[in-house]
């Protein structure tokens, strides 16, 4: 009998159990369940997430889409970073502080931010995301937030790779390789804000777009060999890997830098040429990206966003950011501007 009582007692709360679990606040996000192509991306209805001590809750008005998010999506790099499924895609992301964990001082609630989160963890594409106070920095304020959504993880990367690494000084040269798409965009103006010359290469269609972003001297590599442009220089950024980063070594004058964005530098290579150089994991850093924002502000950097998709088509972004030819960047617009 008291086995029937227990059993009762048990499925009369059932009932309660799933109306809580019923009304828990709910968002829209776009969920990975199985690594693959663009046609993974799911658009579902998950829980909003909660702020520990030193998160902040951002309610998100855009999320950046990158070429490495299809990386990501693959799976192939998934044990390096001990990602799981289910996921959430997406790592830049732009919107106002909706909540703030007890550890939290430096921002409020209202506060309209812009971060670059944590790669593995994600959570970008959503109606809402979790970010820590340390990745967060106020939005610039000449922009909008859709822009502001361009700018994270790209110019961070631009920033470590000429700054923090490179160390860059005036009357120096620098080429930047694969320079139209959104680290270029930053990198030309941080390098000629640094006052070195940049040679840049991309595109015979994007030639242009080198020299309106600030390129001293535009490259076209379909149709020239960028070592018989650029000699002796002090930094290479290398964004293409492969044959580009091989044939750069030669080039860059003795005690020079060498940083590649997408593959590992050669440490027999650089120790042939004498000169130095790292392969570049760009980091979260709040304090960095106001730098990059007060020049943004400043009209020192522009910012060119060359596409935006609504929320639900996000497979369709990832797809045009696969092709690794996108002009600046893509973003997601996750809801309105506010007002």
């Amino acid at each position: 009998m008291r086995t029937i009582k227990l059993l009762l007692s048990t499925l009369s709360i059932l009932p309660i159990v799933a109306a809580a679990q019923s009304s828990a606040p709910m968002m829209k996000a776009i969920v990975v369940h199985e690594y693959g192509g663009p046609e993974v991306l799911r658009l579902e209805d998950v829980p909003v997430p909660t702020p520990k001590e030193n998160e902040i809750l951002v309610k998100v008005f855009a999320a950046g889409v990158n070429s490495f998010d299809g990386v990501l999506r693959s799976g192939k790099y998934a044990k390096i970073f001990k990602m799981q499924l289910p996921w959430i895609p997406g790592y830049d992301v732009v919107g106002t502080v909706e909540k703030v964990g007890g550890k939290v001082s430096k921002l409020k609630v209202g506060d309209p931010v812009y971060a670059f989160i944590s790669i593995p963890s994600g959570g970008g594409y959503a109606d809402y995301a979790l970010a820590k106070e340390s990745q967060v920095a106020l939005k610039p304020a000449t922009i909008s937030f859709v822009e502001a959504a361009g700018v994270p993880s790209v110019a961070l990367t631009a920033w470590q790779a000429l700054v923090d690494k490179a160390n860059v000084q005036p009357g120096q040269t620098v080429l930047i390789h694969g320079a139209s798409g959104g680290v270029g965009m930053f990198a030309i103006p941080i390098a000629k804000i640094r006052g070195a010359k940049v040679f840049a290469t991309a595109s015979t269609a994007n030639q242009d777009f080198l020299k309106q972003l600030g390129a001293d001297v535009a490259i076209d590599y379909k149709t020239q060999k960028f070592e018989e442009v650029a000699k002796d220089v002090d930094v290479v950024v290398d964004g293409v890997g492969g044959d580009t980063l091989a044939r750069s070594y030669s080039i860059v004058k003795k005690g020079g830098f060498v940083v590649s964005l997408v593959a590992r530098v050669d440490q027999a290579q650089l120790d042939n040429h004498g000169i130095h150089g790292v392969s570049l994991e760009a980091e979260s850093n709040g304090d960095e990206l106001a730098q990059i924002g007060k020049l943004i502000d400043e009209k020192k950097i522009k910012v060119v966003v060359s596409e935006t998709f609504p929320l639900a088509d996000a497979a369709k972004a990832e797809a045009k950011a696969d092709t690794g030819h996108a002009r600046g960047k893509i973003v997601l617009k996750v809801r309105d501007e506010p007002k």
